[in-house]
């Protein structure tokens, strides 16, 4: 198979391992940043290289960076550092006379607003429409690293080409049987407290997107991006990623009652609000703003290259493929409390 280029990849997690067997699959050379020295035989088996390594370690990710043709960040939404350090890495290989591909992974978040369940929202964000995006407040979830990203971008003109891809809800099962976060979580607090609830009212949408359905859409961007003059790529830095189905909170919370009531798990399958001195078993203090708002939005750029989703819906996948999987999970369960990306 004839090499493709050079990636450096951050973040071989559930977003990232699967982006990593497209690349593979297609002949590109594929450097990882890995966390942990136990972790990396595993990833040389599958064809990749790895660099020990944290998202703190700029030095690292600036050569990386440097001495890739393609980045692809999918570790966090929400570390500026390694960003900042990625593009001083990517200006580096500039002054040489090298261009660069980056794409960097935002978050539906980015779109929420404040209803709190109470309302379906009529603002949806279009991607052929850049603007709407550029509209967000500056201190909205993750907006300050992307716009740390944009002004870099404008800086490095041309040579470097950068996206910014927002999913939304990501479901499906992952490699190595990895899950994602928002429905699992919502899952597991229903097995633990009886009963399948939903933070705020219930009433808001979020588009959806199958994990494999999710990398097919980042080889589709990273293919456009390739074949696409660094001008052209400057007038939109914005993709998002969804199969055209939205769903409520209370939409999600319901079918997970039903499927833990066939189960066996729960004896009424009705959704109920969850009180927010139960939202430790939740997300937190950020219970509301990850299942609570709205976030509607269209993938039309993906759409128009010929991208199209092939998975499961939402509902299916957890029946079939994750609730079997969360249901032989040992331990006590006590929410999510790392950072979440979408």
């Amino acid at each position: 198979m004839a090499d493709k280029g050079s990636v450096f990849l951050l973040g071989p997690g559930f977003i990232g391992l699967e982006i990593l067997g497209e690349l593979l699959r297609e002949g590109y050379q594929v450097t990882i940043l890995v966390r942990r020295e136990e972790a990396r035989a595993d990833l040389e088996k599958l064809g990749s290289k790895t660099i020990l390594g944290s998202l703190d370690d700029g030095d690292t990710i600036r050569e990386a960076a440097a001495a890739a043709d393609i980045v692809i960040h999918t570790a966090t939404a929400d570390h500026k550092p390694s960003a900042v350090s990625i593009l001083d890495g990517i200006g580096a290989r500039a002054k040489t006379g090298k261009s660069s591909i980056y794409i960097h992974t935002s978050g539906c978040s980015l779109i929420t607003d404040d209803s709190n369940g109470e309302y379906v929202s009529e603002k949806i964000y279009e991607d052929d429409k850049p603007e709407t995006v550029d509209s967000v407040a500056d201190d909205a979830p993750h907006r300050s690293i992307d716009l740390a990203i944009l002004k870099r971008r404008d800086a490095l003109g041309a040579k470097a080409k950068i996206s910014i891809v927002l999913p939304p809800v990501i479901y499906g099962v992952g490699k190595e049987h990895r899950l994602s976060i928002q429905i699992p979580t919502m899952v597991r607090f229903a097995l633990k407290h009886g009963y399948a609830g939903f933070a705020g009212k219930g009433k808001s949408v979020w588009g959806q997107i199958h994990v494999s359905d999710l990398a097919r859409g980042y080889m589709t961007i990273l293919h456009y991006m390739e074949s696409t003059s660094g001008e052209k790529v400057l007038e939109n830095p914005y993709f998002f990623i969804e199969n055209g189905d939205e769903y409520s909170w209370k939409r999600c919370a319901e079918e997970i009652g039903k499927a833990l009531q066939q189960g066996g798990k729960i004896q009424d399958p009705t959704p109920r609000e969850i009180s927010s001195d139960l939202y430790s078993d939740l997300f937190q203090e950020w219970s509301v703003a990850v299942i609570g708002q709205n976030a509607r939005n269209r993938a039309n750029r993906l759409r128009a290259l010929g991208w199209k989703p092939q998975e499961k819906s939402t509902f299916e996948s957890l029946l079939s493929e994750e609730l079997p999987i969360i249901l032989a999970e040992k331990g006590d369960f006590k929410g999510y409390g790392a950072a979440v990306a979408s």
